[in-house]
């Protein structure tokens, strides 16, 4: 029987692509040396996530066990960090989160079911490490608990910087580029200016002498005194 979880967050790694192609005769997380088909259980995690500080991630779990649950099986989600025996960080029942963690790790997950998703806010350079999930359960004999053993390392990628330029340095290159584009150019405003001028004084180069005539012949033509 095929395994269908949901991956949210974007595109799993292709060891989490992996890991959910293999049959469930060949996950052997959890398994204790020596059992048979019918007694599997383990968990099934990505093994390893990246991120950017000051982001979130996401890391889903899912987990598998052959027992009949009890009526109420009491199911609990534990999280631990750094190593397989590491402190817990979460804990579904009671409500737990690790100090360095308040605030900041949300568990998308219900009873009964058997996959879900952690995910954790705000990243910080200490939260890069090793996520372990733990769960405990009641079956119609006894408490059962079981734990993921290689867990997910979780490393952090460089965030992409943006250059931007100074204000002043754009201003200058504006200004640069507009007296580049008008060099070897006169500006429009010059040129009107300067024809206006040029009329305006070729009209007083022709006008003067006829003024000048006839005021001459004016004063001809006037009776003596």
């Amino acid at each position: 029987m095929g395994l269908l979880v949901s991956l949210p967050g974007g595109i799993p790694d292709m060891d989490w692509v992996l890991l959910l192609l293999l049959p469930t005769a060949c996950l052997q997380a959890g398994n204790p040396a020596g059992s048979n088909r019918e007694k599997l259980y383990g968990f099934g995690q990505p093994m390893r996530i990246s991120g950017v500080q000051g982001g979130s991630i996401e890391i889903p779990f899912f987990f598998y066990f052959p027992w009949e649950l009890a009526k109420d099986p009491q199911m609990r989600i534990l999280w631990r960090w750094k190593n397989y025996h590491g402190e817990f960080i979460y804990n579904s029942s009671s409500g737990f989160i690790h100090e360095h963690f308040k605030g900041r790790l949300i568990l998308n997950w219900t009873q009964p079911q058997t996959s879900g998703v952690l995910r954790i806010l705000d990243l910080k350079e200490k939260d890069q490490t090793v996520y372990f999930c733990r769960v405990h359960l009641k079956t119609k004999e006894r408490m059962e608990s079981f734990q993921s053993i290689n867990g997910t390392q979780l490393t952090f990628t460089p965030a992409v910087r943006t250059i931007t330029k100074s204000p002043s340095i754009i201003t200058s290159a504006v200004t640069t580029a507009g007296l580049e584009d008008t060099e070897g150019q006169r500006n429009p405003s010059l040129v009107s200016l300067g024809a206006t001028v040029g009329v305006v004084v070729a009209t007083a180069v022709l006008i003067t002498p006829v003024y000048v005539m006839l005021i001459f012949l004016w004063w001809k033509k006037r009776p003596a005194d």
